[in-house]
């Protein structure tokens, strides 16, 4: 063997042209092999069946010569039978589509595509309407909006806009959605809406301080239903009703959906049902809504609807409209470098990410991050980009805990959750993104109880460092914030320094999920702890309880034990 590979050896050297042709030729037919693989797979009429080959397993797809690709990935086979071709290959299938059968068939990467057809195809779910001017001071469309410097498509602001009920959607600076029911500003020359969108090139997503528009048609009546207005409950009248809800309307045939389409229209995020007089205005302190009454006081029939409760002039029935309040919305980087570095200290899925945009909200400042993530730099958290010593942010995201990490922090913020809950939001977000779930075969397979016996000991560890080597620590239970998040969000902000004027932290209220919310929707149908897994999480549970009230505080929430 080596006597040949030494006379080829002699022979290419004596004939280097007939080498170099050799190679060309393997390296095309290398090529035309892959590229074949990434275009078509394995030619086939769509809906024909075919038989799986010898190391196949039944009803697994055929990848072929995919297998050994990494550049293209195997085309998805999707119910019936029939392919679905990249963004490359056009399929000559006369068969209907089946698009109309799902909303979203693929994720935001077919989405994406699907939006690439232009405005022209465009026209069933929304129709463009020109390029207008914005400003931060005073935005053009008032209700929702949210940001994604990374991915962000027409097709996705269309789309959350629409599920909110709202008119017009609107595109800015690339990356920018804004949602809304009336368009409060003048129209823009087409040349000045000159950015792409970040998510997919071939779209314009508005410009600097102008923005893309589009009148959203599919699901509007649907949507004019208002059937997401959050019921917000029973209140008795304020006593100067004038000033706290300051728009007003008399109808006989009064209705929920007519009060929250009045105020809507009206740009208010509060909608009271008082009789027959519809209501509007902010939460505030005149109108805080933290008292609430019993609803019977509240379950008078509207004049329009006979299964639907009207309130009455004494106690109003409120809800909150899909209008955003705008008085909390504000954010900017600390004037002058802070003084003092401050943690907000949680383990991992005890709610850092929220609290962090509770805090922003409440403050109008970024928070910072010990770590960066760019999924929450591009979800807004412009801070994330600084480094945790920057000082121009109000506060430090942290997961860590050993002594010399915790002590070069000034004070502290530390946040702890129940463990149980904390452990499953935490295994989530490792295997399904900060708002996705882990599959069900991860619960079921080595990965979760592997993750539990990790974790669970760092629980207890992380929140028994802090009160060890913390300076100055303020204990707040992630279960106490979502109960009670006005009071909890003062004693937050207290230490950080910042004075946030009640009207504020009640528009915090209304604001408070965020981006990062899981849906409640997809739960375990069953409890992945074992018996134990409990009875050592329990042991944690009672040693940190032991820990802080030995410091005058009290101890964890009784929901920590289970019973």
């Amino acid at each position: 063997m080596a006597k040949l590979l030494l006379k080829l050896q002699r022979y290419f050297r004596r004939k280097p042209v007939r080498f170099f042709t050799l190679l060309a030729l393997y390296l095309a037919a290398g090529s035309l092999v892959f590229l074949h693989s990434g275009f078509s797979g394995e030619p086939r009429a769509p809906g024909s069946p075919r038989s799986p080959a010898a190391n196949e397993g039944p009803g697994l797809p055929y990848l072929g010569v995919m297998q050994l690709s990494r550049g293209f990935k195997a085309a998805a086979t999707v119910p019936g039978g029939t392919r679905r071709h990249g963004p490359w290959f056009k399929s000559t299938s006369k068969e209907p589509s089946d698009r109309g059968k799902s909303r979203d068939n693929g994720g935001p990467r077919s989405r994406a595509l699907r939006g690439r057809s232009g405005r022209e195809k465009e026209e069933d779910r929304a129709r463009y309407i020109g390029c207008y001017e914005d400003n931060t001071r005073q935005r053009t469309l008032r209700g929702m909006s949210f940001f994604d410097y990374k991915k962000m498509t027409v097709f996705r602001c269309q789309d959350n806009c629409a599920e909110r009920g709202y008119l017009y959607a609107g595109l800015e600076f690339g990356a920018e959605c804004y949602c809304g029911h009336k368009i409060q500003a003048a129209n823009a020359s087409e040349s000045e809406c000159n950015m792409e969108c970040k998510g997919e090139r071939s779209n314009t997503c508005g410009g600097i301080n102008r923005l893309s528009v589009y009148r959203l048609e599919l699901a509007q009546e649907s949507a004019r239903r208002y059937g997401s207005a959050i019921f917000r409950g029973c209140f008795r009248r304020p006593e100067n009703v004038s000033i706290a809800l300051p728009a007003s309307q008399l109808m006989l045939n009064m209705s929920v959906d007519k009060c929250v389409d009045f105020c809507t229209e009206k740009e208010f995020p509060l909608a009271a049902l008082a009789g027959t007089t519809c209501r509007c205005g902010f939460p505030s302190t005149l109108f805080p809504l933290h008292e609430r009454e019993d609803e019977q006081l509240c379950a008078h029939k509207c004049a329009a609807e006979e299964f639907e409760s009207c309130g009455s002039a004494e106690f109003l029935l409120v809800y909150q409209t899909q209008v955003q309040d705008n008085r909390c919305m504000d954010r900017r980087f600390l004037p002058s470098r802070a003084k003092q570095l401050v943690a907000l200290a949680s383990f991992p899925g005890a709610g850092n990410t929220w609290a962090r945009h509770l805090i922003e909200l409440a403050t109008g400042f970024y928070t910072g991050s010990y770590y960066f993530d760019g999924s929450l730099y591009n979800k807004g958290f412009k801070g994330e980009r600084d480094h945790w010593r920057s000082g121009r942010t109000i506060c430090i995201k942290t997961h860590e805990s050993g002594q010399k990490e915790i002590e070069s922090f000034d004070s502290a913020i530390l946040l702890i959750r129940n463990p149980y809950k904390a452990l499953m939001a935490e295994f989530n977000r490792k295997y399904g993104g900060h708002i996705g779930f882990a599959a069900h075969a991860h619960w079921k397979g080595k990965e979760w109880p592997e993750f539990v016996a990790n974790y669970a000991p760092w629980w207890a560890t992380h929140t028994l460092d802090w009160l060890r080597y913390g300076k100055k620590v303020l204990v707040v239970h992630f279960e106490d914030l979502k109960r009670d998040l006005f009071v909890q969000l003062q004693r937050m902000v207290a230490l950080l320094g910042v004075t946030a004027c009640e009207d504020r932290l009640l528009c915090v209220e209304g604001q408070k999920d965020g981006n990062f919310k899981r849906s409640g929707l997809r739960k375990l149908e069953y409890d992945p702890y074992t018996p134990e897994m409990r009875k050592t999480i329990s042991g944690y549970i009672r040693t940190v309880d032991a820990a802080l009230k030995l410091r005058n505080l009290s101890g964890v929430p009784e929901d920590y034990f289970p019973r």
